[in-house]
């Protein structure tokens, strides 16, 4: 992990405001693992912690950052975890085992403040936290690594609207669904796909056809990543 200057650091904490800092995780021992981390550092205070995020927006605590797992039991996308965060007024940093770029990718591209891996010295991720809260970024390799690899796939301009009908029927459910689920006609969601396919035609991303549409939900952020196959 690239660290911050010592000085820096140092004038960093001795600063006398406290930064409230909330936790998405959804493994219990992480969660109390990462309390122990800031229970003595008095410029730190974890004040926040739920298994989602729309878990810990409902607390409606005033939060200087909150610390973000990638990869949730709910299923949903870091794009979407970050965008929530950000519309609360909140920071985001990713806290996560990295063991997926395309995941680390959507959540830059949603603007997070780094990314620390959850094997990291304890040091050094309060040293990731306290920066992060105070604004900075957080420069580690697996980050600048998923960064430089990132194809660099241009945004196709959906609106919430479109992104909801890709998201809904992406990931499996007919035209008549959506239109229930989305409260439109059958003709409106029909149309917003046309829309849809044209714009990601016209950014060089052509999706033809629905499995290719789910590609493209995946790769904006807008579907979670399939769940990886245990390993033997």
């Amino acid at each position: 992990m690239t660290q911050v200057s010592r000085s820096q650091e140092n004038a960093e904490k001795r600063t006398t405001e406290v930064r409230r800092v909330g936790l998405v995780e959804d493994h219990e021992s992480v969660a109390l693992g990462l309390r122990a981390m800031l229970a003595d550092e008095p410029d730190l205070e974890l004040v926040s912690t739920a298994a989602t995020v729309a878990e810990l927006l409902a607390q409606q605590q005033t939060l200087d950052l909150v610390v973000l797992d990638l990869r949730l039991g709910d299923g949903s996308s870091p794009r979407s975890n970050v965008e929530q965060l950000h519309a609360a007024g909140a920071r985001v940093l990713v806290y996560t085992g990295a063991e997926n770029a395309i995941l680390v990718r959507s959540a830059a591209r949603a603007g997070v403040l780094g990314v620390v891996r959850k094997s990291a010295p304890a040091a050094a991720i309060v040293s990731a936290i306290r920066r992060a809260a105070s604004g900075g970024q957080v420069v580690t390799t697996d980050w600048a690594a998923a960064i430089d690899g990132d194809p660099q796939l241009p945004d196709v301009g959906l609106s919430p609207r479109q992104r909801e009908v890709l998201a809904l029927y992406a990931s499996g459910e007919k035209a008549g669904r959506v239109a229930r689920l989305a409260g439109l006609s059958e003709q409106t969601v029909n149309d917003y796909l046309v829309r849809i396919r044209n714009k990601y035609a016209e950014a060089g991303r052509p999706a033809p056809t629905k499995t290719d549409l789910y590609k493209r939900a995946v790769e904006d952020g807008w579907l979670p990543m399939p769940e990886l196959p245990p390993q033997d």
